[in-house]
């Protein structure tokens, strides 16, 4: 064995970088925290070492807030009727009670449409065992908010402790606008009560604007048609609208960064370059995409994972599967003999997609970005780690290095 051969892989370090306000120089924080970070704790940057961010700073350094009362003028001119459909929301108080705030202020009536057994991100509101014990089909059943009551009674959130139904219910309410709740899993279902919809999913967006448009809405706005423009000097991100966003006061809401955070990515880079002469990658991060089994929740309430990144990120992962090669290639050999065959092998991929070859079954065929951006959601938290920003190391390395 060589002296020098590097013993660890991929390391995923936090860095703790001061508190972010608007207006804040963040390339500069950003690259200053990582060097710092690098000298207080002895490790060095490398070439292809990736720095990320978690989006909820960069929104917070460009400002990109809006309010509960933007929110309402811009629902209030884009729906044009005082009686909507909201359907499809996710169950949660930090990334849609406070928009559902906003939409009830604007209109005087919501037909709230859930769907069931769970939204679309995992939260249950009633398991999938009660619906066969009660003989329910949520492929095609309406049900009405007593008949839910009178089915299933209450359920609260395994780990929240919030029953949503009512919390939602009672939010409406309390600004003054009519409530009522059904559960449904068609699009066209909320058609019965109004022609008028938001639909507030996520990933199925599109397909549940098409269905409804089809089937003679008059109306379909997504959470991505609001907050699409500033109103009367708010924040606002014209891909997204308010997906993406998170509560950030009672009144008011942070919004996904604007699409000026390509240039944020870009100048990181450089300055890394020019203070260490290492050509790293850079990418802005929310949600990472995987799913708690004992939950059963999705995490990606984010409309994409990285909004922004360097093109060295651009992809998915073209690896050999190691054991692959171990039990049926090298079955024959063992120790030294084995690395050498198993490394002669790595160092002759040229480049070309391994999809579909039996010995990269098993890789991850996932985005970069999606990869990556979920070991950084890991890794810095949600909490009090008071680290934002992400170093990766090593993630690009392969058995040969």
């Amino acid at each position: 064995m060589a002296i020098n051969e590097r013993r660890v892989g991929t390391v995923s370090r936090g860095i703790r970088c001061p508190i972010i306000r608007e207006g804040d120089d963040l390339g500069f924080i950003v690259t200053d925290s990582v060097l710092k970070a690098a000298e207080s704790e002895g490790f060095s940057l490398r070439d292809r070492d990736v720095i990320a961010v978690t989006e909820s700073i960069v929104a917070r350094s460009q400002g990109n807030y809006c309010t509960v009362g933007d929110i309402a003028a811009d629902v209030k001119a884009k729906a044009k009727k005082d009686e909507i459909g909201v359907i499809f929301p996710i169950l949660s108080r930090n990334r849609f009670a406070i928009c559902l705030r906003g939409i009830a202020l604007g209109v005087k009536k919501i037909y709230l449409m859930l769907s069931y057994p769970s939204d679309e991100v995992g939260n249950e509101l009633v398991s999938i065992d009660k619906l066969d014990e009660k003989g329910v089909n949520p492929y095609s059943d309406v049900l009405t908010l007593a008949k839910y009551r009178e089915l299933f009674g209450e359920n609260k959130h395994p780990f929240t402790g919030v029953d949503y139904v009512a919390y939602y219910k009672e939010l409406i309410e309390s600004c003054g606008c009519e409530a009522e709740i059904i559960f449904a899993n068609r699009p066209k279902a909320i058609l019965d009560y109004t022609d008028t919809v938001i639909n507030c999913d996520i990933h199925t967006r599109k397909r549940t604007k098409r269905i409804l448009l089809e089937a003679g809405a008059k109306t379909v706005l997504g959470l991505d048609d609001i907050m699409t423009s500033s109103v009367n000097g708010s924040g606002f991100n014209k891909t997204y609208g308010l997906l993406g966003s998170n509560k950030a006061t009672e009144d008011k809401v942070k919004l996904f960064p604007k699409e000026e955070c390509k240039a944020l990515v870009l100048d990181i880079q450089a300055r890394i370059f020019k203070a260490t002469g290492k050509h790293v990658e850079v990418m802005v991060y929310g949600d990472g995409a995987f799913k708690d089994p004992q939950g059963k929740i999705w995490e990606l309430a984010d409309p994409v994972v990285s909004p922004a990144f360097t093109d060295g990120l651009i992809g998915t992962p073209n690896e050999l599967k190691l054991k692959y090669l171990a039990d049926n290639d090298f079955s024959s050999l063992s120790g030294e003999a084995l690395k050498e065959a198993i490394s002669e092998k790595i160092r002759q991929k040229d480049g070309s997609s391994l999809v579909g070859h039996m010995v990269s079954e098993g890789t991850t065929p996932r985005q970069l970005t999606d990869l990556i951006g979920s070991l950084c959601d890991l890794t810095s938290g949600s909490g009090d780690k008071g680290t934002p920003v992400v170093l990766v190391q090593g993630y690009f390395d392969n058995y040969t290095n």
